[in-house]
């Protein structure tokens, strides 16, 4: 699962349910804000089994740049 890779391979970020801090975050909608929707109500929603929010904080824009960076090239 590609957004599993991605999702757990950062070193500054935090993994979250909820976007509400000044810190940089990821968030898997389908498993937490909107987990209880059923699979129509999550594609009507646009909410697909492989998205992930990203929320940018207030950390230095050259760290959160290269977590990110070094997280995509874990995908094929």
């Amino acid at each position: 699962m590609v957004f599993g890779v991605f999702f757990f391979q950062h070193q500054e970020f935090v993994v979250v349910v909820h976007v509400a801090d000044a810190r940089t975050s990821v968030l898997h909608p389908a498993s937490t804000t909107h987990r209880q929707l059923s699979d129509k109500q999550l594609e009507e929603a646009g909410v697909a089994p492989d998205l992930i929010r990203l929320s940018v904080g207030i950390e230095n824009v050259d760290d959160i740049i290269e977590d990110l960076q070094q997280a995509l090239n874990l995908i094929d």
